[in-house]
């Protein structure tokens, strides 16, 4: 009951400490070194990485700077990402540029980004740096005239389940956990000094005027395709966890139902042996003989729920888009009709 106890303070602690913070402000600077970063690096399914860097002024978070993960393969046997993060900060330290981590980031592929790695790695910074984020970067939103970035933490809940280290379907429970309470989303502010707005308007001035056309179009992209498939994949994988997770339930209870047998032929012996006058029958450790089945580990169909959820949220938005030119489209064609 005090471990109980305990767990729902730290909880309401971490969420007051969290609460209170305003939304993060980034520089456009680190904005533009993420996606050059991208682009240098990253190919298709590729995730590029990095750190975010910073520091927390009074009760907002500072995204200053940043500086990338460099690519290695399993043949750079003697790299050391650790000791290459803290020389990159002692050479920033030295030139005077905020040195402090506040977070990381990486790139997505069509938003694939709520796995273990990430929970892992968030959890991580979140234990070190309650007030650290990870910036998820969207290539294939941001080349179709949109820039999706987006920031995340862990949730208190979440980060109470990781501590413990217990991710069976009763502690969940317990926590009260579901997929939609692993990770919030941060609202971020991206500012510019006056001299880059001052530039981004003479550019604005001289450059050629696009073609706006183009943003009626009603041929539908392979994005919603291609997010379609990435569900069905998803969902598949639940279907799976399901089956594991009915076959343990099946199991549990037909093991209960063959130890209730067991306990009640070993009670009719003991009375037919006291009426024999003869002593019962000694007392059996039962769990050696009914060996408990091993709970499947539900953090996995937690994060794949997660997965599932945010294809659904990027398919509702790309069909409203669609269904409001269809509707616009038949409105003029009956209207010239």
């Amino acid at each position: 009951m005090h471990s109980q106890h305990s767990g729902e303070t730290r909880v309401h602690a971490m969420k007051a400490r969290c609460s209170h913070l305003r939304d993060p402000l980034m520089d456009m600077w680190v904005v533009l070194k993420i996606i050059k970063h991208y682009q240098e690096e990253g190919q298709g399914t590729e995730v590029v990485q990095g750190v975010l860097l910073g520091l927390v002024v009074e009760d907002r978070l500072e995204i200053t700077n940043c500086f990338p993960f460099p690519q290695h393969t399993e043949d750079d046997a003697e790299f050391d990402e650790v000791q290459y993060q803290m020389e990159m900060m002692r050479s920033l330290r030295h030139v005077n540029i905020d040195h402090l981590h506040v977070g990381w980031y990486q790139s997505t592929y069509y938003a694939s980004f709520v796995t273990r790695a990430l929970l892992d790695s968030q959890f991580s910074y979140q234990h070190a740096i309650e007030e650290s984020v990870v910036l998820i970067y969207d290539p294939i939103k941001t080349a179709q005239g949109s820039l999706s970035l987006k920031a995340y933490r862990l949730t208190p809940k979440l980060m109470e389940v990781c501590k413990e280290k217990d991710f069976s379907p009763e502690a969940l429970k317990k926590a009260n956990t579901t997929f939609e309470h692993m990770f919030e989303e941060v609202p971020i502010v991206i500012k510019n000094s006056h001299l880059i707005n001052v530039l981004m308007w003479e550019l604005e001035k001289k450059s050629a005027v696009a073609d706006k056309h183009e943003l009626l179009s009603l041929a539908s992209s392979n994005h919603l395709g291609k997010n379609l498939q990435l569900l069905m994949d998803r969902v598949d994988e639940m279907s799976q966890d399901i089956v594991k997770y009915n076959t343990y339930m099946r199991n549990t209870s037909k093991q209960q139902q063959q130890k209730h047998q067991y306990q009640q032929r070993r009670q009719q012996e003991n009375m037919q042996r006291q009426s024999r006058g003869e002593p019962p029958l000694p007392e059996e450790d039962l769990s050696k003989l009914f060996k408990p089945h091993q709970a499947p580990a539900r953090m996995d169909s937690l994060l794949v729920a997660g997965q599932i959820n945010t294809y659904c949220q990027n398919i509702k938005e790309f069909t409203a888009q669609n269904l409001g030119k269809l509707f616009m489209a038949q409105a003029l064609q009956e209207y010239n009709s």
